[in-house]
């Protein structure tokens, strides 16, 4: 892509508004833009890295043999009545009246539509375990929408919901997810630590939120010091053989969120524990029948006996990942994006858009490197070499080749690593080949 042609409108004022570092820089780099208090337009740049974040949360899902689906954003009342959650929920429901005045909602989660299909459909423990999901827009009313699309009113978000026969099969549902998140948080190139929570609204007797430390965090967090060090790598996974191992190893030592942290009862000696703050990424819930059975989701099992179904439900905010990863990499230049959601592979900067000599070189290698499979960025315009080199990395994109008329009277090139700002000067060649080695 030529930033010529490109839809990129980034800022060098600060914005006014913007209280936390993810908000400021993706305002500043032009991936969003307000619409209303806690609803944002994504605009090229935000959307692609929107799209990637979400690509490696549906492979992971798929990997765990979970099946996609679309719901509706709006829903009708009558589902969550039947539930009785439509009149705990609160506030935070958009709740409406379409032109027949039947009462209806913006869907702030899916759990009674989701139970709704499943009992239409399904009828026998053959079925079963069946996890179902999406990647959906979602709406809550929060009453002070702040930190940008942190926590934001409107959001893109991926939930996903186990149906089982019993408790135990429900709880190989949940470890199946709580170890496909430790593998999609690792592909985004995330430390997000598990830990335990209260399931709010959504109810039930079992969950955990996955956290990412930041200084920004809303959420004050207790854990054992030794979780700052490990790299909550899972390794390898079958998902078919026996996966509470590896739920046990990263459930072991204490980490909670400040409303279940408990000084009496954390176990962990003052000079172990670190106390910091945390964003949260993640959620996933286990509540047996509180839904299925109000709703009448039953199957029949072996004996012909009917009962309703064991259920839990996995939610990732896949908007809210953009700015959590922007929170935990950053530097005072801008983004530093990792590479499996950088918006761009690399960029190539031609410092001197008038001068044949950088304009063949700057072409010629933006042509090789996207025959090679690269997704590339060329700043071809007829702006002063800081003003692109501050864009560059204002955007965070992971490589930079910079080509101005000094290096090329010697036929070399800037090689530039974003993330550690390592700068090599080398010939053309050579930096394809470095590009190459990227992979």
């Amino acid at each position: 892509m030529r930033l010529s042609q490109y839809f990129l409108p980034v800022s060098r004022e600060v914005p006014k508004e913007a209280q936390i570092v993810s908000h400021r820089l993706m305002l500043r780099a032009g991936m969003i833009q307000q619409s209303s208090a806690g609803i944002y337009s994504w605009l090229p740049l935000g959307l692609k890295v929107l799209r990637k974040i979400e690509q490696i949360v549906r492979e992971e899902q798929n990997r765990t043999g979970a099946l996609e689906i679309l719901m509706p954003t709006i829903q009708p009342a009558d589902l969550w009545q039947e539930s009785g959650r439509y009149e705990d929920y609160g506030a935070e429901m958009l709740r409406i009246q379409d032109r027949h005045e039947r009462a209806m909602l913006y869907g702030p989660t899916n759990e009674e539509q989701v139970t709704d299909i499943f009992r239409a459909h399904v009828k026998t423990y053959r079925a079963l375990p069946l996890n179902l999901y999406q990647i959906q827009w979602k709406f809550r009313d929060e009453v002070r929408p702040r930190f940008g699309i942190m926590r934001g009113r409107e959001f893109l978000m991926k939930d996903a919901y186990s149906f089982a026969l019993n408790a135990d099969e429900a709880r190989i549902a949940y470890n199946k997810m709580f170890v496909s998140y430790l593998l999609t948080f690792k592909r985004l190139g995330l430390t997000a630590i598990p830990m335990e929570a209260d399931t709010g609204p959504i109810g039930g007797d079992m969950s955990h939120e996955f956290v990412i430390l930041a200084e920004t965090g809303e959420s004050a967090v207790y854990c054992h010091k030794d979780w700052l060090n490990d790299s909550l790598d899972a390794g390898a996974v079958d998902y078919d053989a026996d996966l509470q191992p590896i739920v046990d190893r990263f459930t072991t030592l204490y980490a909670v969120t400040d409303d279940k942290h408990d000084p009496k009862t954390c176990g962990v000696a003052e000079a172990d524990l670190a106390v910091t703050r945390g964003i949260e990424v993640g959620h996933i819930f286990y509540f047996g029948d509180k839904y299925s059975a109000p709703m009448g989701a039953e199957v029949m099992d072996d004996s012909g006996k009917s009962s309703a179904v064991y259920m839990g439900s996995y939610g990732i905010g896949i908007s809210r990942l953009v700015g959590g990863i922007i929170e935990a990499s950053h530097d005072d230049k801008g983004i530093i994006w990792p590479k499996s959601v950088a918006p761009f592979d690399v960029g190539v900067v031609n410092l001197k858009a008038d001068d044949d000599v950088c304009t063949t070189a700057s072409e010629a290698l933006y042509a090789r490197l996207i025959e090679a499979g690269f997704d590339v960025l060329l700043d071809d315009r007829n702006e002063s070499a800081g003003g692109k080199l501050n864009t560059m990395d204002l955007i965070g994109i992971p490589y930079q080749i910079i080509i101005g008329p000094r290096g090329m009277a010697s036929g070399q090139v800037e090689f530039k690593i974003r993330e550690s700002d390592k700068r090599q000067d080398m010939g053309i060649d050579e930096a394809f080949q470095a590009m190459m080695e990227t992979r």
